[in-house]
């Protein structure tokens, strides 16, 4: 419970730079794509800790939060991707301990991609491979290969979900 003694800060900046913890944002986006052999989702090994498996994105910049997904995505795949519904994310995560370096929310978007899969060099992706379905599932069942098992394992639990429920996103 709060406490009801709370320090009164002159401006939000004034309390960010005093007590802020997060959740700082950050998006992430599953992107179904298809190349010449294989149809499914894109996942990127990452190169920088944590290390693992993981869907492409990154932390929020100053634009809006479907626009920084679609960046995050081109600089970690290299694909041009199309969002599903900008206005209406997949899902939201955004338990304190759900990323080992900070207290980050996470808005996931669902895409179509397009192109050819070549990760920015100075970029956070290792590489980027097109996974199946069934590939993703087994994934799924082992946390220790993924950078971020607390919501990339639920985000990829949510989106098989609506496919199995729906037969496609809404």
């Amino acid at each position: 419970m709060p406490s009801l003694n709370k320090k009164k800060y002159r401006t939000f900046q004034d309390y960010l730079k005093a007590k802020y913890k997060g959740p700082f944002m950050a998006t992430d986006i599953l992107i179904r794509c298809s190349d010449d052999f294989k149809e499914g989702i894109v996942l990127i090994e990452r190169k920088f800790a944590p290390l693992g498996l993981a869907l492409p994105g990154g932390m929020a910049e100053y634009m809006s939060l479907g626009d920084n997904a679609i960046k995050e995505a081109k600089e970690e795949t290299g694909l041009r991707v199309v969002l599903d519904n900008p206005n209406k994310p997949l899902c939201v995560y955004s338990t304190p301990t759900q990323d080992p370096r900070a207290f980050i929310a996470s808005v996931a978007y669902t895409a179509r991609g397009y192109g050819k899969l070549k990760p920015h060099k100075d970029e956070d992706a290792k590489n980027a491979r097109i996974f199946n379905l069934e590939q993703i599932t087994e994934l799924l069942d082992n946390p220790t290969i993924w950078a971020f098992p607390e919501h990339h394992v639920k985000i990829l639990r949510d989106y098989l979900m609506e496919v199995s429920t729906y037969g496609k996103i809404r």
